[in-house]
């Protein structure tokens, strides 16, 4: 018999703000986390503009540890102790009978962080120091720096997590699979509970420029028409940073210890277009068949569903596909409202489901619907309801999250009130 999965903390660091608490409400507020680029000189590329984490990761981090990771582990790491300490997990396992009790308890609980890059910063500096100086010369911590899994082991060390540690790399889908294959972890019997979700962190030259080059970043100076999912002059994403990290947990292992419960995760669907190495199917089989699946992994059908988030990255090719995507799932022609938070956070790749999911348990738990901001130009390719400008407050107990990644990779997840 299938466990009920259930969310009982959540952290993030981004664009909106240092924590989970501030997000929420920067996106309550219709905040726009998009500005010039601030750290480093952005003059002699084409993209000026991008949503940056705009609180100091030093407060967090002792420096002797910082030079050490990557900023993609580092802000995972800081995102996971809100999350944990949110969640009041390990507070609970520390308070057992015995010292072999918590241990018991610390291999019971699994990590799956993702990140879609990785330390793509840390190899770009460590190039030019090995060309300056000898590649034989470069930080011994390199490696373990820039490989993608690390900001999950880190977790898990810190934490003395001792359950099956991984990460899921499926592009800008990464963080939304983490979430559904821990919710499976849980599901299933695996684990008791789940530390997941995803983090990035590529505001850097190459990267920006590398999708530049590919057309696919919004290239204007003007920050309220730069993210602008669904309008019809979307012109391209505007590239984020950030964490989004997750406890879930099984239901009744977090009645038994009283922790508050945010949502529950019924429903995860998985995909691939088989299309195209970057673009949707433009018919958007491949989306119709992640919802579809993750709508009957939850036993919902789509007039249950109350709000969906969105992909949403503010690109013609993606915005159109997933359209035409949520009107075929949803066509009984009740439409639900869909709105994309990137529209405020831009978009943080590996990192953007789980903060989207994050956004989604808040949503359910506050009864409002988080806006699409500077929408302007409605788009016939888009005919939707994507609450406009500003937030409202609206009465459903289910929502849906798409995230949809370079290779075609599809993810779907359902949360519903608890």
């Amino acid at each position: 018999m299938n466990r009920r999965v259930v969310v009982t903390g959540i952290g993030a660091v981004t664009p909106l703000g240092m924590t989970a608490e501030q997000t929420w409400e920067s996106m309550r507020q219709a905040v726009c986390g998009i500005a010039a680029v601030s750290s480093y000189d952005a003059s002699a590329q084409a993209t000026c503009l991008a949503a940056e984490v705009k609180g100091d990761l030093a407060e967090h981090l002792a420096a002797s540890d910082m030079r050490k990771m990557d900023r993609f582990a580092q802000l995972a790491v800081v995102a996971a102790r809100e999350a944990i300490a949110d969640s009041g997990l390990l507070a609970c396992s520390a308070a057992g009978d015995a010292a072999s009790d918590a241990a018991a308890g610390a291999a019971r609980i699994d990590v799956v962080v993702s990140s879609g890059i990785g330390g793509m910063a840390t190899t770009v500096r460590e190039h030019v120091r090995g060309t300056e100086r000898g590649f034989d010369r470069i930080s011994p911590y390199y490696i373990p720096m820039t490989i993608a899994n690390i900001a999950a082991g880190r977790i898990a060390i810190e934490h003395g997590l001792k359950g099956d540690c991984s990460c899921i790399v499926t592009a800008c889908a990464s963080s939304a699979h983490a979430l559904g294959e821990a919710m499976r972890h849980v599901r299933h019997g695996y684990a008791d509970a789940v530390v997941c979700g995803g983090s990035e962190a590529t505001v850097i030259p190459l990267a920006m420029g590398g999708f530049t080059s590919m057309q696919a970043l919004h290239v204007g100076a003007d920050v309220l028409r730069a993210s602008i999912p669904f309008d019809a002059q979307r012109s391209g994403f505007v590239l984020g940073e950030g964490a989004g990290i997750v406890v879930l947990e099984e239901y009744q292992h977090a009645r038994a210890r009283g922790a508050h419960i945010y949502a529950e995760l019924c429903g995860f669907g998985a995909t691939c277009d088989a299309y195209h190495i970057t673009a949707p199917d433009p018919e958007g089989t491949g989306a119709i068949n992640s919802m579809r699946r993750a709508l009957a992994d939850a036993g919902l059908a789509p007039g249950d569903i109350g709000y969906i988030n969105a992909h949403g990255t503010s690109t013609q090719l993606n915005d159109k596909s997933e359209a035409t995507a949520i009107h075929a799932v949803f066509n009984n022609g009740s439409l639900p409202p869909v709105s994309s938070t990137k529209s405020m956070t831009g978009h943080l790749l590996g990192a953007a489901g789980a903060v989207e999911a994050i956004a989604c348990v808040r949503a359910l738990e506050d009864r409002f619907l988080p806006p699409t901001i500077n929408y302007r130009v409605p788009d016939p390719a888009c005919d939707l309801d994507v609450v406009p400008n500003e937030g409202r407050d609206a009465s459903f107990d289910a929502v849906l999250s798409n995230s949809l990644g370079f290779g075609g990779h599809n993810a779907s997840l359902v949360f519903a009130r608890c």
